[in-house]
């Protein structure tokens, strides 16, 4: 049984949804991660997609029996005194993957412990356990005190809204279908002019399209800074979808700078940039106007990269003329022009 103690505590994140060049789409999820010794737990586990039980779209009364549940106050929901700790984003079977721990008390502590990878009701710690993680002994004032204030309102917001304003309607509308489709709410108007500020709290984004002055962006802060709603602004760069929802993604992200995975993304000189905190698989993609306005869609990396800082090298005809690098890890998306 370990003796030293661990911190504990909680930390909002996300699962970056967007328009895959496949033609595919990932999911947006946002939930509450588990900061153990001032760090993601996530972080911890290689490259895993994945997210906690405490998702902020999932109904209150499900996320209360999860809080509970972590608590202790009911039966563990798997054989063994087995909790799920990580799931699939995209469901909540656990034949896709779960990771999972046993949870139990020691007088007044919480100790986590026994990590596995489980696609059953049955984990085999000799295969599939993560063996190099925990056991963890958490000071039973703090654990409780951190997931009870889950339960007096300060559970994760529910699924994001943005407002989309902009000239050109038919890119409009195809960015709204696609963020639709990842999750993500979106409206589409000229200005927030006689909006209610109770309507304008339910937005966590304001995206503008190119075509839209200065003046018309201004009018638009100032009716969100007389409701008191802190939101994000977003400019867009093109009129190209896929790197839109990827600006939008990055503006959502309300997890603390100090806990992501992907830091920075910079591209110049035949080369990108990108700097990690922690072993990630990361994709990079290269998206490109023509004369003609058409969109040229490059994936230029692929690949797990370990913490700390990248080059990565340019195609030099995937970049040429107006062209914008998105960066992707499981959690974190960033988007960047391509410096001639």
């Amino acid at each position: 049984m370990c003796a030293e103690y661990t911190t504990f505590g909680l930390a909002p994140a996300m699962r970056a949804g967007g328009v895959l060049t496949d033609g595919g789409y990932q999911v947006h999820r946002d939930f509450v991660d588990f900061i153990v010794d001032g760090r993601p737990l996530l972080f911890r586990l290689s490259d895993l997609d994945a997210v906690s039980p405490l998702a902020a779209d999932v109904p209150p009364a499900i996320f209360t029996a999860q809080v509970r549940s972590l608590l202790l106050e009911s039966p563990a929901p798997l054989p063994g005194g087995r909790y799920v700790v990580y799931g699939c984003p995209e469901c909540e079977d656990l034949a896709c993957g779960a990771v999972t721990a046993v949870i139990l008390r020691d007088g007044e502590d919480f100790i986590w412990r026994d990590f596995a990878w489980q696609t059953d009701d049955h984990a085999d710690l000799e295969l599939n356990g993560y063996h190099g993680i925990g056991p963890f002994r958490f000071r039973g004032a703090e654990y409780r005190a951190a997931l009870s204030a889950l339960l007096n309102g300060s559970a994760p917001d529910t699924r994001p809204r943005v407002l989309l304003i902009g000239a050109r309607v038919a890119v409009l509308a195809k960015l709204a279908a696609a963020l639709r489709t990842i999750g993500v709410g979106a409206d589409i108007a000229h200005d927030a002019d006689g909006v209610p500020p109770d309507e304008l709290r339910g937005y966590g984004a304001v995206a503008f399209g190119r075509g839209i002055a200065e003046q018309e962006r201004a009018a638009v802060r100032r009716a969100f800074e007389r409701a008191r709603v802190p939101v994000a602004y977003v400019d867009g760069l093109a009129p190209i979808v896929p790197l839109l929802v990827a600006q939008i993604e990055h503006a959502l992200d309300r997890s603390p700078a100090g806990q992501r995975r992907l830091t920075a993304l910079t591209a110049a000189g035949g080369g990108a940039d990108v700097e990690v905190t922690s072993a990630c698989r990361v994709t990079v993609t290269a998206y490109r106007l023509d004369r003609l306005s058409r969109t040229h869609t490059h994936d230029l990396f692929d690949g797990v990269l370990e913490p700390g800082r990248h080059r990565i090298a340019l195609d030099a005809k995937a970049v040429k003329g107006q062209s914008y690098l998105v960066a992707r890890t499981s959690g974190t998306v960033l988007v960047t022009a391509v410096t001639q």
